[in-house]
């Protein structure tokens, strides 16, 4: 499935699937596209496929039960990415701790107990402890911030990625309003949105299946934004469809996947073919999305880099050690 991308006055937001880039082209077509394929950007006004004569992309149908604010967004930057979420006067944003760059002083910060997926921080106390002790068991803060807009107009609020790696837009509703993810993945999301927790059942899986027995699992019908290492693609599985994947690089995917393991082929394959003792199979059908740079791996580069550890010494110098004297490395 390709990734499309828009331009507006020289802001980058994307990547969006073909649907979503037809809705924002119809909202705004005075900017640029871009897609793999395309050898430069192009108008939006353009292309047929994005004019206001493609096919109309119907929104998800009004419900009595609909909770999450409706939040407009720009993700800036290439590979060190940000996203400016804008709010109307009332809504609101959650977020988790450290992860703001910036707001507008319109914008009201409040700290909360739990994943504040209840309207106007609602709900009982247990409810209130139950949702913290499922964001303590995926390793977050038992806190989580939420940022309202008390203001006139528009006000923005802009929340930074942790690592290189790109930030993926996620309307829940497109997913069939749970997805399930890395416990480190989620970056933010729109009020109503429930942060909760996704047990694996399997043994095996839950041991060998690099994301332990506990990931994420968001709910709601509100977007999510998730943030992944490196270059993220997303696929769509067929029904019966089986992908093998290194267990660091499962960054998503519909609760509709089925996520197991499998030996990595022979003993001496597991053991000297650099892949670990085991992969990942995941099983269609149902939406993945895969990074190329799990954060454990460029850590553990970083780390094996690291002069304690033998690394950084005089590496491109014909004087080895001695070389770190001389160009300025030591």
């Amino acid at each position: 499935m390709s990734q499309w991308f828009l331009s507006y006055d020289g802001n980058q937001i994307g990547p969006f699937d073909k649907e979503q880039a037809i809705a924002h082209a119809q909202k705004n077509p005075n900017g640029y596209v871009w897609r793999e394929g395309f050898a430069e950007w192009l108008p939006i006004s353009q292309l047929d496929e994005l004019s206001s004569s493609a096919r109309e992309v119907p929104g998800p149908p009004p419900s009595a039960t609909s909770r999450a604010d409706e939040i407009d967004f720009k993700i800036m930057g290439s590979e060190m990415q940000f996203v400016e979420v804008e709010l109307d006067p009332g809504e609101s944003a959650v977020a988790e701790a450290g992860a703001m760059m910036y707001k507008d002083s319109s914008i009201v910060m409040e700290t909360v107990f739990g994943d504040a997926s209840g309207s106007g921080g609602g709900g009982g106390f247990m409810d209130k402890l139950l949702g913290a002790g499922k964001r303590l068991l995926t390793g977050e803060s038992l806190f989580m911030t939420v940022f309202t807009h008390n203001g006139q107009g528009k006000g923005h609020v802009a929340f930074g990625a942790p690592y290189p790696g790109n930030i993926i837009p996620v309307p829940l509703p497109s997913v069939g309003g749970c997805l399930i993810c890395q416990k480190d993945s989620f970056l933010c999301a729109a009020k109503g949105v429930s942060i909760g927790i996704h047990l694996q059942r399997k043994i095996l899986t839950g041991l060998f299946g690099g994301e332990g027995f506990i990931m994420q699992k968001l709910e709601g019908d509100g977007l999510v934004f998730v943030h992944a290492g490196g270059t993220v693609v997303e696929r769509e599985l067929g029904p019966g469809e089986v992908l093998h994947v290194d267990t660091g690089c499962i960054v998503a995917m519909e609760r509709s996947v089925q996520f197991e393991i499998q030996q990595a082929g022979n003993i001496k394959t597991a053991l000297f073919g650099g892949e670990g003792l085991f992969f990942a199979t995941l099983h269609g059908p149902g939406k993945i999305w895969l990074q190329s740079l799990p954060f454990s791996r460029l850590a553990g580069r970083m780390l094996q880099a690291s002069p304690r550890r033998g690394g950084g010494k005089g590496e491109g110098s014909i004087l080895g050690p001695l070389g770190g004297l001389f160009d300025g490395d030591g």
